[in-house]
């Protein structure tokens, strides 16, 4: 009996713990309370003690201090060993770039300009944010070079239990237009067709350099460069294409009241639909001018101007058919 009772006095001593450490705790804000380090930490337990760790960052309050926390605020608690220790962390997450160039599209909307501009922030280093908040972001002070497309602003980032964030932001914002694309990487000397196309989005800038703007400019044209996928086609890379090719034998039929005479010539130049090129007949070899009518085909008038042809070595001369 004697021996419970001093056993009974020993447990009722100082050494006796109702209070248990909390070897790891899951933040939800940046204040650290007495509860969040002990469970069971008696009266002082909604105690702060001080800021905690960030969002995404973690503090460790090793066995020392955890003693000395314990004795000021008379928490049942002693360290059994220097490896006792409380680790604080808060998860986190960065915070989406999206969400930001949503943020700076609201505000160039409320400026009055298009919400369908391209907005790029390639040197954005996003902050980290709670990871359970849906932050609120807030673009301010925004200023806008509508010549070079550069912007600067003021994102503000808030999130419950978070000290508010506040950060210079920059980029482009590149006004953009709809225009035809190219679906699939395009050949040199490809005939466009329909299925060739598709709208997409494009830059105002790159509009300005010439590209084609509507479907019905660009099917049946034959195409001068490669196109890669998904980029616009410049007017200046598309001709009519060519029905009548450089060295080609092809029929050649001169009109004359009502009378028309078919003969055979070479092509000295190719020519779509329409073009004027010039032609040499195969029997006398004199050179004229000719209108492309057809595939293989050109149509010459008796009044046709006779065309030049330089033979090397000597001067030009002039010859004609007539």
């Amino acid at each position: 009996m004697r021996f419970l009772l001093v056993l009974m006095a020993l447990l009722a001593g100082p050494f006796a713990q109702a209070a248990s450490l909390r070897t790891a705790t899951t933040m939800h804000g940046q204040s650290v309370y007495l509860r969040d380090l002990f469970d069971d930490a008696g009266r002082y337990a909604d105690r702060l003690l001080g800021p905690g760790p960030a969002p995404g960052d973690r503090i460790v309050v090793e066995a020392a201090q955890l003693d000395a926390i314990a004795r000021q605020y008379d928490v049942p608690w002693r360290s059994i060993s220097s490896g006792d220790r409380a680790v604080l962390e808060w998860p986190g997450q960065p915070l989406s770039r999206d969400a930001v160039i949503e943020a700076v599209r609201a505000a160039v909307t409320a400026a009055g300009d298009s919400s369908d501009d391209d907005i790029e922030m390639p040197e954005f280093s996003p902050p980290t944010v709670p990871a359970e908040a849906t932050p609120g972001l807030t673009v301010s002070q925004l200023e806008r070079d509508k010549n070079t497309g550069r912007f600067a602003a003021l994102l503000t980032v808030a999130a419950g239990g978070m000290t508010p964030i506040y950060l210079r932001i920059g980029g482009r914002i590149d006004p953009m237009i709809e225009a035809p694309v190219s679906v699939a990487r395009l050949p040199k000397d490809a005939l466009i067709r329909a299925e060739d196309l598709r709208t997409g989005r494009v830059p105002k800038t790159v509009s300005e350099s010439g590209i084609a703007r509507s479907v019905e400019q660009i099917v049946g044209m034959q195409l001068h460069r490669l196109t890669a996928a998904g980029q616009p086609l410049r007017l200046s890379d598309l001709t009519r294409p060519a029905l009548v090719r450089k060295g080609e034998l092809i029929q050649a039929e001169l009109s004359a009241a009502g009378l028309s005479v078919a003969g055979q010539v070479i092509a000295i130049d190719g020519g779509a639909d329409g073009e004027v090129i010039r032609v040499q007949n195969v029997n006398s070899h004199l050179f004229l001018f000719a209108r492309v009518v057809g595939p293989g085909q050109v149509s010459v008038t008796p009044d046709a101007p006779a065309a030049f042809q330089t033979i090397p070595g000597r001067f030009d001369r002039r010859v004609s058919m007539r």
